[in-house]
């Protein structure tokens, strides 16, 4: 009788009104999200993959009770998800399936796979705020629990609204929860920090480290190079050929970079490699971005080509058996370059950590050294907004210069 004053329709087999009907029917929250896994595989990107299931796996782990009997550890759990019920593979008549129907998981990762199937929510109940609060919570926050950057919680929320889509578009849901919950995750600050972006000492000290570190040091010397004096990403260095370059015996010479090569995992790529050519990040296939590089990397590359030659396809910076050189590698001849080049406080300390260290050292020095804003955006890949957002104290550091350059101009205006 309440459905009926409701309006609600019934079904004529069971005699359940659509609501009752609908929640008996619902799929658990981890079948839901093994689904959408399958659904969207074949059109993303290996990036994207790793990314998907990643996410999906902290808000399945969030959303369940964990005090249950026979709960797996946290990171087991996560581990199960993303490497089993979150990867894809072909079965014996080539249709897409997750990776554990065709595959017998470890005895740790199955027995954690069954729990979960066994005490996951139903999708519908994912209509509670309630629950969608819970799940986006447990998006806001890092492993140790502190607040994960903005930029992480927005990737990761954009797929969860994503599979929640899908749960309206098969039925399960009535609509995303997510447009009636106000809720902004704890505040973060994405903002670089600059007292431990290397000098362009520093950074001269550390390239001719990597470059005492033996043969692949030598061979890697202009990869850092590339790094610092064209602010590339790593994947972007990784796909540079011998076309893309333009390197005259004196001056300024130029990278016309058409595309990347980041390192995925073989696990979510389609034939296995554990990299994928893509294009330039947040741009179109076949959009190119010319880059200005001074003589001191045209130097480095010149020197490079002429000891190395290239891969066979053209480019310049390869494993031994011509394979992407791994960031594995390159991440380790790079903590020693740091504890031959740095004092001993330094290298106890955050400074130039990471070889992407090299890239914000290049981008900030622009920065300081006058070019205009946009401009720098453009050669590092960024977008303005972008920019500002990860750069803005030295950006503001400039406001200085740009008032006495306006006060000059409107004092012209009045004489």
């Amino acid at each position: 009788m309440s459905a009926l004053r409701t309006g609600q329709q019934f079904d004529t087999e069971t005699g359940l009104p659509a609501n009752e009907l609908r929640e008996k029917n619902s799929p658990t929250w981890y079948a839901h999200t093994c689904d959408y896994v399958v659904m969207k595989w074949p059109g993303a990107s290996g990036k994207q993959r790793a990314s998907i299931a990643e996410s999906l796996a902290v808000v399945t782990v969030g959303l369940i009770d964990r005090r249950k009997r026979g709960a797996p550890a946290a990171d087991v759990l996560r581990r199960a998800l993303q490497q089993w019920a979150y990867q894809c593979r072909r079965d014996e008549s080539g249709e897409l399936v997750n990776r554990l129907t065709v595959e017998h998981p470890p005895d740790e990762e199955a027995s954690a796979l069954a729990w979960v199937a066994k005490h996951s929510v139903k999708a519908i109940e994912l209509a509670d705020t309630t629950k969608t609060r819970q799940a986006l919570t447990a998006l806001s926050l890092r492993l140790d629990g502190r607040p994960a950057a903005e930029n992480t919680f927005r990737r990761k929320r954009a797929v969860f609204s994503n599979a929640l889509r899908y749960a309206v578009e098969k039925g399960v849901l009535q609509g995303n929860p997510l447009s009636r919950i106000d809720w902004a995750p704890p505040p973060t600050d994405d903002e670089v920090d600059f007292q431990y972006v290397p000098s362009p000492q520093q950074v001269k000290r550390l390239v001719r480290a990597v470059a005492g570190d033996g043969p692949r040091g030598e061979h890697l010397e202009a990869f850092f190079g590339c790094l610092y004096f064209a602010a590339m990403r790593p994947s972007e260095v990784a796909d540079l050929k011998r076309d893309n370059c333009r390197l005259p015996r004196e001056g300024w010479g130029e990278l016309l970079l058409r595309g990347s090569r980041p390192e995925v995992g073989s696990g979510w790529t389609d034939d296995g490699a554990s990299f994928e050519a893509r294009a330039l990040k947040r741009r179109a296939r076949k959009t190119t971005r010319p880059v200005p590089i001074p003589p001191a990397l045209v130097g480095l590359l010149r020197r490079h080509l002429d000891r190395y030659g290239t891969a066979p396809d053209g480019r310049l910076f390869r494993a031994v058996n011509s394979g992407r050189v791994r960031s594995t590698e390159y991440t380790e001849i790079w903590k020693r370059a740091r504890k031959r080049a740095l004092a001993p406080e330094d290298v106890a300390s955050p400074l130039a950590d990471v070889p992407y260290s090299l890239r914000h050292a290049g981008v900030s020095g622009w920065i300081k050294a006058g070019v205009d804003p946009t401009e720098v955006a453009r050669r590092a890949g960024h977008s303005p907004a972008v920019l500002w957002r990860f750069y803005a104290k030295i950006l503001r550091g400039g406001q200085s210069q740009a008032n006495a350059l306006i006060e000059a101009h409107l004092g012209d205006e009045e004489g």
